[in-house]
């Protein structure tokens, strides 16, 4: 019988069972797909010479971790690629916002949108410097940070006190209004505020936009070397160094509940896995509570909260082999890892306006990936592996683009859906379309059924707005991992600090079922 049964083998799954390992567990974990990794996986499915990521692809966040930093993954022979620009984002006037790798030439490319604003986007930079350390351990400390925010509470004021609490608490339309004098700042801020579902209106998205601008800023956007995957097989080695297994194609139908204590799992094939002390779910939240876990084991007040979780936004995703590198218009955008396309921030308000009224917009907002421009071994010399994804509603009530796009997303639908994106990449780099040897089209229920984490392939486990952050997340007073059972411990992007691929989640998971038995018997810690 295992120590710890952990359901899922995503990234937030594989960290929790590695350091439960790490103390001594020993550790079980059952994944319902036939190979690990979550959202973080990839394949020669496109073309047999190209490596696509199916997710995720970039990963400042996981870099910064200090969570993953402390696995040591480079033992276990995962490397870093980053391409020569972080990110680009053209406009159809023939302008390109730049995120370079160094800040003072991200600097110098903006002032080129209007004299002062590089100077306005080294100030920002010199807040991350002063600040990040100590947010980033905040976000990846369990809930509440006490120590990393008393840290930064005494560095605020000298990074402009409550003036700059109130900046980081705006939209980010209004973010990029007050610093800048010129577009091309504010641009860096709203797309990146868009990786998550925050639309350059929504309070908060400012700050969210500043920490992912100034981590591309600090670290780049940086991809495993040979594709995703390569982090996935990483965790595992590490895992199965020390004695963990991992089962695949093993999907979990019910957490086994006694005495109000979570005692193990039953699968599919109707298998009961016992676990000793513990039991990690690397879920969503809707899937744990009420799912895998019987209405009559979880308080009404949950229940009644549970109706009220909001998932991000449902993603369509599609993957190309080119036989060369994109035609940009604009030069700056050939050598970006990421690219965001979209005219103007107005141009994002609108996308994020389609999707708050249930239509699928008819100017998607794309974020492009350039994956053989951030790492070479992707594919040939002088091709491209690329990817761009779009958002679409959960509920469609039709269509702005006016071809009767309805969220069937037969076969028919997927295509014309696919082909609007890529009238959208054509418009900024003429030719796109010649270039293309194959696609792949990932619609939301294909997302969906490769990962059942990501709701119509929502990709953060739930809405990064504020009103399911912190103490809000997943649930209301439910911040920390521990759940109304004893025992059992979400483990997903569903809880605090959210998505990312950063393994905090399963690392506050695994440390709070440790600090209730410390020390499996009879072992010791290992490094």
């Amino acid at each position: 019988m295992p120590d710890a049964v952990v359901i899922g083998a995503g990234p937030n799954g594989l960290v929790a069972a590695n350091l439960l390992a790490d103390a001594g567990w020993s550790v079980e974990v059952l994944e319902a797909q036939p190979e690990p990794g979550g959202a973080v996986r990839s394949d020669r499915g496109v073309h047999p010479d190209h490596v696509s990521d199916l997710f995720s692809a970039f990963y400042p966040l996981a870099v910064a971790s200090p969570v993953l930093a402390g696995l040591r993954l480079e033992r276990e022979g995962l490397r870093w690629s980053r391409a020569p620009r972080v990110l680009a984002h053209p406009l159809a006037d023939g302008r390109c916002a730049v995120l370079d790798r160094l800040p003072e030439d991200t600097a110098t490319r903006l002032d080129g949108f209007a004299p002062g604003d590089g100077a306005a986007w080294r100030d920002l930079y010199e807040i991350w410097e002063r600040l990040g350390p100590d947010i980033v351990r905040a976000l990846f400390t369990p809930f509440p940070p006490v120590l990393p925010a008393a840290r930064m509470l005494g560095r605020l004021r000298g990074a402009g006190g409550l003036g700059l609490v109130r900046r980081l608490t705006l939209p980010v339309r209004r973010l990029g209004e007050e610093e800048f004098r010129g577009e091309g700042g504010g641009l860096l801020l709203a797309g990146n505020a868009l990786h998550a579902d925050l639309p350059p209106e929504a309070s908060g998205s400012g700050g969210f936009g500043w920490l992912m601008s100034m981590l591309g800023q600090q670290q780049g956007y940086p991809v495993p070397v040979g594709g995703a995957g390569e982090l996935t097989a990483a965790l595992v080695r590490r895992l199965e160094g020390r004695g963990g297994v991992v089962r695949c194609g093993t999907p979990v139908v019910e957490v086994a509940v006694r005495g109000g204590r979570a005692i193990g799992a039953r699968t599919a094939s109707g298998e009961r896995v016992p676990a000793r002390r513990a039991v990690l779910a690397d879920v969503s939240a809707p899937a744990l509570y009420g799912g895998l876990v019987a209405e009559e084991h979880l308080p009404d007040t949950l229940l009644r909260d549970l109706r009220r979780f909001q998932w991000d936004f449902a993603t369509f995703k599609v993957d190309w082999a080119l036989d060369s590198p994109v035609p940009w218009t604009a030069p700056e955008a050939a050598t970006a890892g990421t690219v965001h396309l979209a005219d103007g921030i107005d141009g994002l308000t609108a996308f994020a306006a389609r999707l708050a009224t249930g239509l699928v917009p008819e100017d998607p907002f794309l974020i492009l990936g350039q994956m053989t421009t951030a790492d070479p071994s992707r594919s040939p010399a002088g091709t491209e592996s690329a990817w761009a994804y779009t958002h679409v509603p959960h509920h469609i009530k039709g269509d702005a683009g006016g071809r009767g796009l309805a969220g069937r997303w037969d076969t028919g639908e997927s295509e014309a859906m696919a082909d609007r994106m890529e009238e959208v990449v054509e418009r900024y780099a003429p030719g796109f379309h010649g270039r293309i040897l194959r696609r792949r089209i990932l619609a939301p229920p294909t997302l969906e059924a490769m990962d059942t984490n990501l709701r119509d392939g929502a990709l953060n486990g739930g809405t990064a707005a504020l009103h399911q952050q912190l103490f809000f997340r997943p649930l209301p007073g439910n911040g920390r991992p521990h759940t109304p059972v004893k025992g059992l411990y979400l483990a997903s992007a569903s809880a605090h600090p959210g998505g990312g691929v950063h393994g905090a989640p399963g690392a506050n998971a695994a440390r709070a079922a440790l600090r209730r038995h410390p020390l499996a018997r009879g072992r010791g810690r290992r490094s």
